[in-house]
C-alpha cells in the first residue's frame, strides 16, 4: 500500500465512489506545510489507505484534515518531531493550547466544539497509526478518554420556531425558484439530509402498495440505502415538479448526472452552460437569499438564521410532541441509536410541558423560603420546623408531605415530584441529579422502551436537564458573589 502513494506533497484525488455525494469530484490535498517527514509519512499514509479502503470519504478526509494545521503548529512550537514520542502530559500541553488559540476566521478564540474536533482527530489518527503503522505513534495509551465529552453541548434543540416556519411556508407560495420551493418541502416531509436530499433520483418516488407514495434514498452518512418511506402527498408533487423542471436539462446532462433531480445549468462565466449536480454550498447560498428577499424574521426582529439541518431537528421535536414513539422518530431519521435521537434532535414544545418546566421549584438558598414560595401560613410554619429532618429528601425538599394524615402517594413511591408544586430543590442537590440523569440517559441508551414508559422516561430526562441548567447559574452565581467579596 505505501509504494503506491503519490510523489511530492501536493495531491490531486478523484471520489471514485459512486455511493458518494461527490462521486467524481477532485479534491486537493496539500501537506509541504508539515515540517517533520515522520509527522508527514502518517498523515500521508492515513490518508492514502483510508481512501483506497474507502473506509473514509474524500470530503470527510478533506474536513477532517484541515484542523491539522493547527495541531501542526503546536508540534512545531513544542519540538516534536514524532508522533511516537507524544505522552498524555503532551495532550494536556495540546488542549491548553486549543483553548488559546485564535481562529484565523472569527478573530475569536476556537469554539469547543472546533476544539472537541482537533482532540478527535488526532486521536483517530493515533489510534489508526497503532493498528497499522505501530512504530510511528504511540504504543501506550495518551488519552484519558476525559478529553472533550461535550458537557459544553447545547441542552435546548434548534428546532424552526412554528412562527417561523409560518413565515417560509407563506413564502413558497410565491418562491421562483423551484430547487429552494420544492427542496424546503420535502426537507419539511422526510427530514433527510441535504446531502442526501441533492442526490434524490428520478425513481425516488413509487407508489405505495396500499395508499399514497413512498420516497427512498441512499444514506450516506451511514453508506446504505434506506428503506422506502411514507411520505405526503406535498412531497410527491414537488418531487414531480422537479422532474418537469429538470427533464430538458438531464436530456443534455452527462450520463453519470442525468438521473438526478437536483442538477442545473452554471450561469457564472467560468464553465458557463455546463450542467451538473448543485452542491450544498449553493442551495445554503439560494435559501439564504430565501430568506431576506422574504424578511423572515425571528422573534427579535432579526433575520432569521435558517439552517437546512434545522428541518431534520424540526420534523422530530414536531413527532415527540405529538406523542410518537422514540423508535419510531429513530427510524425515521435513520439513527442506530435511541440516545442520539433524544439527545441531538428531540424535543418538546407544546406549551403545557414547557409551562411544566417554568414551574419546576429551584431556589438559590432553602433557608429564604417565605409567603411567596409556601402561601399557606400553616405550611410555612411546619416546613421552617422541619426542613432540616422530615421534610428533607434526597435531592430536595417536600414542603407538604402529608395531608389529612396521610402521606403523599407522589412521595411513597417517588413519582413525577420533579413537577409537583410542593417539591423544591437547592444547588446542594446539583450533583444528585447529574447522577439521576446520567443513570437515566445510560438506560435509554441501551433499551426500547413502549410508548407510555418512553413518554415518561424522555420528559423526566427533560426536566432534570432543566433543573440542571438551572442550579448551576445559581451556583455560577454564588461563586461569583464569594469571588468578589474574598477579593474586596
Amino acid at each position: 500500500m505505501a509504494s503506491k502513494i503519490p510523489n511530492g506533497d501536493n495531491w490531486e484525488l478523484i471520489d471514485n465512489d459512486s455511493n458518494s455525494q461527490y462521486y467524481g469530484k477532485k479534491f486537493k490535498f496539500h501537506f509541504s506545510y508539515i515540517e517533520s517527514n515522520s509527522v508527514k509519512n502518517v498523515i500521508k499514509s492515513y490518508v492514502w489507505r483510508n481512501y483506497k479502503e474507502g473506509n473514509i470519504t474524500l470530503n470527510g478526509l478533506k474536513q477532517s484534515l484541515s484542523v491539522f494545521i493547527n495541531i501542526n503548529t503546536w508540534l512545531i512550537n513544542n519540538n516534536i518531531v514524532a508522533l511516537s514520542s507524544i505522552n498524555n502530559n503532551d495532550i494536556e500541553n495540546l488542549i491548553s493550547f486549543l483553548k488559546t488559540l485564535i481562529s484565523t476566521r472569527t478573530k475569536k478564540p476556537l469554539a469547543y466544539q472546533s476544539q472537541k474536533k482537533h482532540i478527535d482527530f488526532f486521536k483517530a489518527i493515533i489510534r489508526w497509526g497503532q493498528l497499522y503503522i505501530p512504530n510511528e505513534v504511540p504504543k501506550t495509551e495518551i488519552f484519558t478518554g476525559n478529553e472533550y465529552i461535550g458537557v459544553n453541548r447545547k441542552l435546548k434543540i434548534d428546532f424552526i420556531p412554528d412562527e417561523v416556519l409560518q413565515q417560509i411556508n407563506r413564502a413558497l407560495l410565491n418562491e421562483k425558484n423551484p430547487y429552494v420551493k420544492y427542496g424546503i418541502i420535502i426537507l419539511q416531509s422526510t427530514g433527510m439530509r441535504i446531502g442526501d436530499m441533492l442526490k434524490l433520483t428520478t425513481n425516488s418516488v413509487k407508489p405505495h402498495l396500499i395508499s399514497g407514495y413512498t420516497l427512498t434514498w441512499y444514506d450516506h452518512k451511514n453508506r446504505k440505502k434506506r428503506q422506502p418511506m411514507p411520505i405526503p402527498n406535498e412531497c410527491a408533487i414537488a418531487v414531480e415538479k422537479l422532474i418537469e423542471h429538470t427533464k430538458e436539462l438531464r436530456e443534455q446532462a452527462d450520463d453519470n448526472i442525468k438521473d438526478y433531480l437536483f442538477i442545473y445549468k452554471i450561469q457564472q462565466r467560468k464553465n458557463k452552460d455546463k450542467i451538473q449536480n448543485i452542491y450544498v454550498q449553493q442551495i445554503t447560498h439560494w435559501f439564504n437569499a430565501f430568506v431576506q428577499n422574504n424578511e423572515i424574521r425571528d422573534n427579535n426582529g432579526e433575520l432569521y438564521n435558517l439552517k437546512a439541518h434545522q428541518f431534520r431537528r424540526t420534523l422530530a421535536t414536531d413527532m415527540l410532541s405529538k406523542g410518537t414513539d422514540l423508535k419510531a422518530i429513530q427510524e425515521v431519521l435513520g439513527h442506530s441509536s435511541a440516545m442520539t435521537t433524544k439527545r441531538h434532535y428531540a424535543d418538546v414544545k407544546d406549551k403545557e410541558r414547557a409551562e411544566v418546566i417554568d414551574n419546576v421549584g429551584i431556589i438559590g438558598n432553602i433557608n429564604k423560603v417565605d409567603e411567596t414560595v409556601i402561601t399557606d401560613k400553616n405550611d410555612l410554619i411546619w416546613f421552617k420546623e422541619n426542613k432540616d429532618n422530615n421534610a428533607r429528601m434526597e435531592d430536595g425538599y417536600c414542603t407538604k408531605p402529608c395531608s389529612d394524615g396521610k402521606i403523599c402517594d407522589r412521595l411513597l413511591k417517588r413519582q413525577k415530584c420533579y413537577t409537583c408544586s410542593r417539591y423544591i430543590t437547592t444547588p446542594e442537590y446539583l450533583q444528585a441529579h447529574k447522577n439521576h440523569l446520567a443513570e437515566l440517559e445510560k438506560q435509554l441508551e441501551g433499551n426500547i422502551y413502549g410508548d407510555h414508559y418512553a413518554e415518561h422516561f424522555l420528559h423526566t430526562i427533560e426536566i432534570l436537564k432543566e433543573i440542571v441548567k438551572r442550579l448551576e447559574e445559581i451556583q455560577d452565581g454564588n461563586n461569583q458573589v464569594k469571588f468578589a467579596t474574598n477579593n474586596y
